[in-house]
């Protein structure tokens, strides 16, 4: 307690209370200006590195699907499910449909192809076999 007799944030940051490293994840913070679908290298593999957006990618690729269903595969709030698809459209990765009051998501039809020539290595975009 502190001297108002109420516990306060001093308080709670006495005592033998440690970081948990186990809980800790890596963050990586990508800006994607508005609108830009060119994206290329790095700049995009990093906009699919994140582990919600490969698992949105990853969801896509079996087919469209509205944003309700998503939101079953990524146990994520609503607010970052809408954010990580937005940083998705915008980097040209995916396509969006409204039906409605939903939105259908869909893998954009160069995704995969401009993916594949982000790649170190790669010489030529050559069409990847679906």
């Amino acid at each position: 307690m502190n001297g108002s007799g109420k516990t306060g944030p001093s308080t709670l940051c006495r005592g033998s209370l440690q970081a948990d490293d186990s809980i800790v994840t890596a963050a990586t913070t990508i800006e994607v200006r508005s609108g830009r679908k060119d994206l290329q290298g790095a700049e995009l593999l990093a906009v699919a590195a994140d582990p919600i957006r490969w698992t949105l990618l990853t969801q896509l690729a079996a087919g469209a699907s509205c944003v309700c269903n998503l939101h079953e595969h990524v146990p994520i709030a609503a607010n970052l499910l809408s954010y990580h698809l937005k940083v998705l459209r915008q980097a040209g990765l995916v396509t969006s449909s409204r039906r409605g009051r939903w939105i259908d998501y869909a893998l954009a039809p160069d995704a995969l192809d401009r993916l594949h020539a982000a790649l170190p290595g790669t010489v030529t975009a050559a069409p990847v076999p679906r």
